[in-house]
C-alpha cells in the first residue's frame, strides 16, 4: 500500500464494473442529454466492537482518489493517449515531466504525490454483484472477508439506503449496522488479494469517533461521517459513553 509506481493511464474500453452511456431525453419540451455510468449497487456496514468499544473501519488505497489528488495538486498528471491536448492547446513546458504514453510504464515522476494521497478510511463495503444472495448475505460476506468477523445475517440491522454519485452513476447503497465482539473474530480480514484487494483493518475508539469523523485532515468517505453521527443519535445512550461531540 505504501509504494505506488509504474503508473500507466490508458483509455477504458471495456470494464466489468463501469459502462458509460449518453441518454437523450426531453424535459418539459426541452431536449437534453446527459452522460452517465452504469455500475453495481453496493452495501456498507458500520461495525461496532462491543468488547473494545470501538468502530471497525477499513483503510485502503483508491486509485481514483490518488489520480484526482494528483490532478488537484500538480500541473501534469498522466493523461490517456489522445487526451493530452489538441489543436490550440498550449505545449507543455520543457521542464514538465513527460506523462507515460499508452502502453508505456513510467518510473516515479518528480511531481508524483505519495501513496498516502490515495489512501482513505471507509466502512466495510462491497458490490451487489451476486444475484443469488440477499443484501444481508452480501454484507455478511464483506464483513468476514474484509474485517475477519463472522456475523450472522440476523444480527445485521438495516440503517437506510441512499443514492450515491447521483450526477454520474445514480447507484444505490444500503447501509447496515453490526455489533461484534472479539469472540466473533475468526480471521485477519484484509480482503481478497487474488482480486487485487489490499485492506488494512482500523479501530476507532468510540470516544474519539466524532472528532475522527469531522477531522478534515483524515481522508474518509461520507458513509463514515453519516454512520458515526447515526450511532451517536441512536446507539451511544445504550453504552453511556460520550462520542466526543
Amino acid at each position: 500500500m505504501e509504494q505506488i509506481n509504474n503508473i500507466q493511464v490508458v483509455p477504458c474500453t471495456s470494464s466489468n464494473y463501469l459502462k458509460p452511456f449518453t441518454v437523450h431525453y426531453s424535459q418539459n419540451g426541452t431536449k437534453k442529454s446527459w452522460d452517465f455510468m452504469r455500475t453495481h449497487d453496493s452495501v456498507s456496514v458500520l461495525i461496532f466492537n462491543t468488547t473494545s468499544h470501538c468502530f471497525i473501519l477499513v483503510k485502503q488505497f483508491r486509485p481514483a482518489v490518488y489520480m484526482c489528488e494528483w490532478e488537484r495538486t500538480k500541473p501534469a498528471p498522466p493523461q490517456p493517449e489522445g487526451e493530452q491536448g489538441g489543436e490550440g492547446a498550449n505545449p507543455a513546458a520543457p521542464e514538465e515531466p513527460k506523462a507515460p504514453q499508452e502502453g508505456e510504464e513510467a518510473a516515479n515522476q518528480p511531481d508524483q504525490p505519495p501513496a498516502s494521497a490515495g489512501v482513505t478510511y471507509e466502512l466495510c463495503a462491497g458490490l451487489v454483484d451476486k444475484p443469488n444472495l440477499s443484501l444481508e448475505e452480501i454484507a455478511r460476506q464483506e464483513v468476514l472477508e474484509e474485517c475477519g468477523y463472522d456475523v450472522p445475517v440476523t444480527k445485521l440491522r438495516r440503517i437506510t439506503s441512499y443514492r450515491s454519485g447521483v450526477g454520474v452513476t445514480g447507484a444505490k447503497q444500503t447501509m447496515f449496522y453490526a455489533e461484534v465482539s472479539d469472540e466473533n473474530r475468526v480471521g485477519e480480514g484484509g480482503g481478497k488479494p487474488q482480486e487485487g484487494e489490499l485492506i488494512e483493518v482500523i479501530k476507532v475508539p468510540l470516544h474519539e469517533a466524532m472528532t475522527f469523523a469531522f477531522d478534515e485532515s483524515i481522508p474518509k468517505t461520507m458513509g463514515v461521517i453519516f454512520s458515526f453521527t447515526w450511532f451517536h443519535s441512536n446507539m451511544s445512550p445504550k453504552y453511556k459513553i460520550s462520542t466526543n461531540v
